[in-house]
């Protein structure tokens, strides 16, 4: 008979399937995870917002706190002929940008949508302009549109007279529409390249078994099916066409094209806020309109949607 074995377990090892130890979870550690981000949207986003909807609301000067003087900076608005020109330019700059944006990205993502050799090539090449610089990107157009440039030099060896991209007021306007649409190609293409491969094949197929021609087909099937999308994109490109500043700025300079015709809403508040005289007080009333408004862009847009659907 074999004589029983003992087996020693050490101190540390498990005996049995005992429940495991939870650790308690303090109250406060989901916000300790949470604090950098919250220090960060705080300091640059929420203050910010607070203080300028303050500001709007007093005489405060760059070196001069200010006092209360409650509605007067948006009664100076309305008498003031600059703020009426810029509301009219980024207006129209809305006009112009949007519907671009809207419908010719989604041309460029049908055409690189298939895969065929060599099509990586141009997905990057469209897509480079967005990850350039708007600086270098602007200042590369104004070479190429200045009345010297290589656009004008084309037109003189056609036998054309030079055309003033840069000293007209609406050409200005037309040239700094044209360098936002370049560049928000790409950008928007990869966002209705997502959307497009979502929609099911079949519905094209039996489409093309009914007869319906790629015209057709676009109508019918690929407009409704990236809908949601095309009111995405309205809605981020309303917003950023309105608050334009860079391309104008560097298409009519500092002051706005010839008697400062082309300045915007933003490039009002830029003049009007900064430097040792700044009107602070009144560059952050304009602020607020500039708020207001493309609030009330994202509203209409979202409003048009679900009227569409209703």
């Amino acid at each position: 008979m074999a004589s029983p074995t003992l087996t020693t377990v050490s101190p540390g090892a498990r005996k049995g399937p005992g429940p495991r130890r939870v650790r308690r979870q303090l109250p406060a550690s989901p916000w300790l995870f949470a604090a950098p981000g919250l220090l960060i949207a705080g300091a640059f986003i929420l203050y910010p917002f607070v203080s300028t909807l303050v500001n709007a609301f007093t005489d405060r000067r760059t070196l001069v706190p200010g006092e209360f003087v409650g509605l007067a900076n948006f009664r100076e608005l309305l008498h003031d002929d600059m703020f009426w020109i810029g509301l009219r330019n980024s207006s129209l700059y809305v006009l112009g940008v949007v519907p671009a944006l809207v419908l010719l990205p989604l041309l460029l993502a049908l055409l690189v949508q298939k895969n065929i050799p060599g099509i990586t090539f141009f997905r990057s090449a469209f897509y480079t302009p967005v990850v350039a610089s708007i600086v270098v990107v602007g200042l590369i157009w104004v070479w190429l549109l200045d009345e010297r440039g290589l656009v004008n030099s084309l037109l003189e060896m056609l036998g054309a007279s030079p055309v003033g991209f840069l000293s007209d007021q609406w050409l200005i306007l037309l040239s700094a529409m044209a360098v936002t649409v370049w560049k928000g190609l790409g950008y928007y293409m990869i966002i209705y390249l997502a959307a497009l491969a979502n929609v099911p094949r079949e519905l094209h197929e039996a489409a093309a078994v009914d007869g319906a021609g790629a015209v057709r087909r676009f109508l019918t099937v690929t407009v409704p099916a990236v809908r949601s999308t095309m009111v995405l994109v309205a809605a981020l490109s309303s917003v950023a066409a309105f608050k334009v500043f860079s391309e104008v700025y560097l298409m009519a300079g500092p002051n706005g094209g010839p008697a400062g015709e082309d300045t915007t809403l933003v490039m009002l508040v830029q003049r009007t806020g900064t430097g040792l005289t700044g009107r602070v007080g009144y560059a952050s009333a304009i602020s607020v309109v500039v708020f207001v408004v493309t609030v009330v862009l994202m509203l209409l847009v979202l409003r048009a949607d679900r009227k569409e659907e209703s």
